[in-house]
């Protein structure tokens, strides 16, 4: 069976009206030394019996470490990643400090062959992000929702980003 991820774009109108979006830059020593293409809309897996949305929430929460702010999500549709993941994804509009994020953690060996298991973050920092600089930061399979995004709500993209 296909695995299933959702996840949820948290958006805000920036300065001049550019919206940005909030994402995540992934954790664990792989993706340590990594910027471009590191980061990802916060998103899990889920069954079949749970419903996206629900999950995009759940899993907002856990890897963030608070909830999502409160609002209508819209849907931005879905994509197959190149591992063969579909993840479906939610916008909603909300503001959320970046710099306070404490998700999930996951244990793995490393360093590898090493016998050793070290416990790391889901996602290791989150931040505010501009259309354009978010395009170059996403993990390549999710920049579509980017796209979905600026059609539906407008605005100029901004370049510039903080966190």
């Amino acid at each position: 069976m296909a695995r299933t991820s959702a996840g949820l774009l948290l958006f805000r109108r920036g300065g001049e009206g550019a919206v940005e979006v909030l994402i995540a830059h992934m954790g664990g020593p792989f993706w340590a030394k990594k910027d471009e293409h590191a980061w990802s809309v916060p998103k899990g897996e889920h069954t079949a019996e749970e419903e996206a949305l629900a999950a995009a929430l759940r899993e907002f929460a856990e890897e963030l470490g608070r909830p999502a702010p409160e609002g209508e999500p819209f849907a931005l549709g879905e994509v197959r990643q190149s591992g063969g993941k579909t993840v479906k994804c939610f916008a909603l509009e909300g503001d959320f400090d970046a710099a306070r994020i404490e998700g999930n953690t996951f244990e793995m060996e490393w360093p590898p062959r090493s016998g050793r298991t070290a416990e790391f973050p889901e996602i290791d920092r989150a931040a505010w992000f501009g259309l354009d600089e978010a395009r170059t930061k996403l993990v390549k399979g999710q920049a579509r929702f980017l796209d979905v995004l600026e059609a539906a709500v407008g605005g100029a993209s901004g370049a510039g980003g903080h966190e």
